[in-house]
């Protein structure tokens, strides 16, 4: 009899006693559910944690002492509630996507510095060598740029040449509108490859890397053979400054996953590839935004604007804007110090 009533007692005098902490954070916790935590009052900010932490002990202390079931489950509930509200997102849908743009793309650029450096050079080095191999033998234009020549080859006359780079200002818009979303797919396409392939070991994104550079050394040096060199840049300068640093970034993200397969450091090649694939994958998700912007300027912007010296003021000023961003973009001590670094 006496244990019997000894149970109660306990349970009754471990709820008088903590009762009110509970209550007073269950009020807090369906406040910020409804209004959101901005709706609080700074002391009630404050005082949020440790309610939190109170609440936790107390549900430590009734699993120890065996209180009652709905005591338990109570306390439980509670605790998850306010968890998701101490250590949830606080930021809308907005507010995340203005971070990344802000902080978290170009601090992801800034950190994987040396895959990114790696995949351009790869590039620069085949647009190098097809442009002195096809200016020595013709031939071997056929040979990297196949299919994707569109009758763009050295038997089409200058003529012909000199019309795809300016021709396009006549076209209806919706037809400008579905090639943009061509090319935004075709481009998104190569840069998945390039990043996806990283985790062979990096060889299959070098080697795309160095392909794309073939097929446009082997452009340059075509139109350079018939003195539209100065013509074909300017054509390519309105969406390749963006386009190409995009593809840029896929072959870096790529060799960041390669990296963290073959140099694992101190973790398991699993918790490496978790940890760098995250800050890949930022690099990603911004190299994909570069690319829907490469493909509405080379849609319409590059169709629609014949003037050389137009189409050099856009990409230059397109290329100056995104090594700004890059270089600069949300650089504080703070956040800079909060993103991975490739040589952690």
């Amino acid at each position: 009899m006496t244990a019997a009533l000894k149970s109660p007692l306990k349970s009754y005098e471990f709820r008088r006693e903590r009762e009110k902490t509970w209550h007073e954070l269950e009020a807090l916790v369906s406040r910020a559910e409804k209004r959101g935590l901005k709706a609080l009052p700074a002391d009630d900010l404050l005082r949020l944690p440790t309610l939190y932490r109170a609440t936790l002990s107390s549900l430590s202390v009734a699993r120890s002492i065996s209180l009652d079931q709905n005591v338990l489950t109570y306390l439980e509930s509670l605790s998850a509630r306010a968890y998701f509200q101490v250590y949830g997102a606080r930021s809308s849908l907005f507010e995340g996507i203005a971070h990344f743009l802000k902080h978290g793309f170009p601090a992801a650029v800034r950190a994987a510095l040396w895959p990114n450096l790696i995949a351009a050079l790869w590039m620069t080095l085949g647009t190098v060598i097809a442009f002195f191999l096809v200016q020595a033998n013709a031939d071997w234009y056929y040979t990297f740029a196949g299919d994707m020549a569109q009758g763009r080859t050295p038997a089409a006359s200058t003529e012909f040449l000199r019309a795809g780079l300016y021709d396009g200002r006549d076209d209806p818009l919706e037809s400008l509108y579905l090639f943009a979303t061509f090319l935004f797919s075709h481009n998104a396409t190569i840069g998945m490859f390039a990043f996806a392939l990283g985790i062979a070991l990096g060889i299959p994104t070098v080697l795309l890397m160095f392909y794309n550079g073939l097929l446009l050394g082997a452009m340059l040096s075509l139109y350079a053979s018939r003195g539209l060199a100065w013509d074909l840049v300017g054509w390519l300068s309105v969406h390749g400054t963006t386009e190409l640093l995009a593809i840029v970034l896929c072959g870096g993200g790529g060799l960041v996953l390669a990296r963290a397969i073959v140099f694992p450091d101190r973790e398991t090649r699993l918790e490496s590839l978790a940890r760098r694939g995250r800050a890949a994958g930022t690099l990603i998700m911004g190299a994909v935004l570069m690319l829907f912007v490469a493909g509405l300027l080379e849609g319409f912007a590059r169709q629609l604007l014949t003037d050389i010296t137009g189409r050099y003021l856009i990409g230059g000023l397109m290329l100056a804007f995104w090594l700004t961003y890059f270089a600069l973009g949300g650089r504080d001590r703070r956040h800079d110090r909060s993103e991975p670094h490739d040589d952690d």
